[in-house]
């Protein structure tokens, strides 16, 4: 009572005042808030989306359409930051930065960012936009970073990484996207001696360089191991663990790179998951402190076996769940020790999984939808949809329970949201 007379309103008032404040509090750390899906694979670069209230039960029609458009050919991830949708595609020889609203697929705005392959390789541009606040940042399929504003489009800076840096254009172009930890922006160029590169986010100043290893088609990976910060590059080398603000090399990890790899090293804990087609395969090292810093001891090696072509795999709790070109088949693996758990076939080796409110949300290769649970036991489907079709290598993205997903010429918004 003194303290309600000390703010000068009554006890009932401020109850009430107390319970408005809870309200507007609740949805901002409420497990069914929408969550961006601001970059490739997620929010956490993890194939992982921490919304929940996932609508299970599917009309037989399949889920609402909110909206479906045609769209200029890529291979680009639709990503969902700040109320607008960002995708990277060709048009007329370029490489352009589309920005869409989610609500309807409008076009916002559209900025031309390079030219897009030339060399027969068709199908626009391989790699996914990356939304950071204001400003959204792309490497294209020749490798020029660009940062543009969100709002507009409007450029902010731009770098070449093979005039500047050296940088080296993989077979059937560019793959690997920009990632974001912190103020700084990782991409690799795979130019003698500065490979690997950092630059602030801001300014689009360089903040470090280093390393000779060579590029891939694989989108590096930020996470924390062992309570330290760092940045993963699947590199023709191997596997590479950087920190972050300084790119000292933090541990190795040597397998093999064989024409491509697309899949970004997958962190379970200690351990790292990587791997490659071509007869490359797959394998896991555990990451342990050293008096020196970091070792990397490889688990165990499927050579051959187990391979992710350009699909990354998502981790749920000791298990991977991925599409995989052996097969090909959607596949459950137990990460520490590389053991099959279960198979099912009837999936293409393309398309993508990511993970939502303990389910499996997979879009296969010919663009069918297919959600199921996310558990060791077996398979066990709950609902599937085809909205699209044609080729889709893409991987999904989810955000304010809505499915985002697109083939090399359609994008589509489905409405999976379900009640609290």
């Amino acid at each position: 009572m003194a303290f309600s007379r000390n703010l000068g309103v009554s006890t009932t008032h401020l109850i009430g005042y107390l319970a408005v404040g809870l309200a507007a509090a609740l949805p901002l750390c409420s497990p069914t808030h929408a969550a961006d899906w601001p970059h490739f694979r997620g929010p956490a670069y993890d194939n992982t989306s921490p919304e929940r209230n996932l609508l299970s039960t599917w009309p037989q029609e399949g889920p609402k359409t909110v909206w479906k458009i045609p769209l200029g050919e890529g291979f680009s991830q639709l990503v969902v930051s700040k109320g607008r949708v960002f995708c990277f595609v060709k048009r007329e020889q370029q490489e352009l930065c589309v920005a869409m609203d989610p609500k309807t697929g409008q076009e916002l705005w559209a900025t031309p960012i390079d030219q897009t392959i030339m060399d027969g390789n068709g199908n626009g541009p391989r790699s996914t936009p990356a939304a950071d606040g204001d400003n959204v940042y792309l490497l294209s399929t020749y490798l020029k970073l660009a940062c543009v504003q969100a709002t507009d489009g409007k450029v902010v800076w731009t770098h070449d990484l093979k005039q500047e840096y050296g940088g080296t254009v993989p077979g059937w172009g560019n793959a690997s996207s920009p990632a974001i930890d912190g103020n700084l922006v990782f991409v690799c160029s795979g130019g003698a001696g500065q490979s690997l590169l950092a630059f602030d986010k801001k300014t689009g100043g360089l903040v470090w360089k280093g390393q000779d290893d060579g590029i891939t088609h694989a989108t590096p990976t930020p996470a924390t191991i062992l309570g330290v910060r760092q940045v993963i590059f699947r590199t023709g080398s191997g596997v590479v663990a950087v920190a972050p603000k300084t790119g000292e090399v933090l541990w190795r990890y040597a397998i093999p790179h064989k024409t491509s790899s697309a899949a970004s090293p997958v962190v379970g804990g200690d351990m790292v998951y990587v791997s490659s087609s071509y007869g490359v395969g797959a394998g896991v090292c555990k990451i342990t402190k050293t008096g020196q810093g970091f070792a990397a001891t490889e688990l165990w090696r499927t050579p051959g076996g187990l391979e992710n072509h350009w699909t990354t795999p998502a981790y749920r709790d000791g298990y991977l769940y991925g599409l995989y070109k052996n097969g090909p088949a959607l596949r459950c693996i137990e990460m520490a020790t590389g053991k099959e758990v279960w198979t099912q076939g009837g999936f293409g080796w393309g398309g993508a999984t990511i993970l939502v409110d303990g389910h499996v949300l997979v879009q296969d290769d010919k663009g069918t939808i297919v959600l199921i649970e996310a558990t060791p036991t077996g398979y066990h489907e709950v609902a599937r949809t085809q909205p699209l079709g044609g080729k889709c290598w893409t991987m999904p993205s989810f955000s304010g329970g809505r499915i985002y997903a697109r083939s090399t010429t359609e994008a589509v918004c489905l409405d999976v949201l379900g009640k609290p």
